[in-house]
């Protein structure tokens, strides 16, 4: 994983901490509920259409995910922190899918997080990752790829 982060900010470095630990508590060891109360403010703003703002939606939103999809993780390829704010490159995989093969989706993730280092706003911006021959499986399937680089 690369890091970007001033380690003489220490609002940064634990914001970025915090985002970490809750990826892992929320989706990688599946005690989504748990995670969301211990790192998401309860007056959670959240941009993506799917998920209703405030922490316990996003705790059961993913409790409902990982329950259903015993494999669904997430792989952090990427983290930046300044300050409030926290960008992660990530790959969620088997978040819609029991495929052993799934390839994910790629995700940047973008928080604000509070005075206490929880997280208080989000954004994302996800793309279904493909294989090898699709460039843009989600928008336009079967479309050659013009170049050989990858998500990751």
């Amino acid at each position: 994983m690369i890091e970007i982060i001033d380690t003489n900010d220490s609002r940064a470095v634990r914001n970025k901490n915090n985002v970490l630990a809750l990826y892992e508590l929320m989706i990688n060891t599946k005690i989504s509920e748990e995670g969301t109360a211990k790192y998401v403010s309860p007056a959670y703003i959240q941009h993506n259409p799917l998920i209703a703002d405030g922490s316990v939606a996003l705790g059961k939103f993913f409790a409902q995910v990982t329950r259903e999809r015993a494999r669904a993780r997430v792989v952090v390829h990427r983290i930046i922190a300044a300050g409030d704010y926290v960008w992660a490159h990530v790959n969620f995989l088997n978040l819609f899918n029991d495929d052993p093969n799934d390839t994910g989706i790629a995700g940047v993730d973008i928080y604000r997080m509070d005075v206490d280092g929880k997280a208080i706003e989000h954004w994302d911006t996800l793309q279904v990752v493909g294989d090898p021959q699709n460039s843009a499986p989600l928008i336009a399937p079967n479309i050659p790829r013009a170049n050989p680089n990858g998500m990751f």
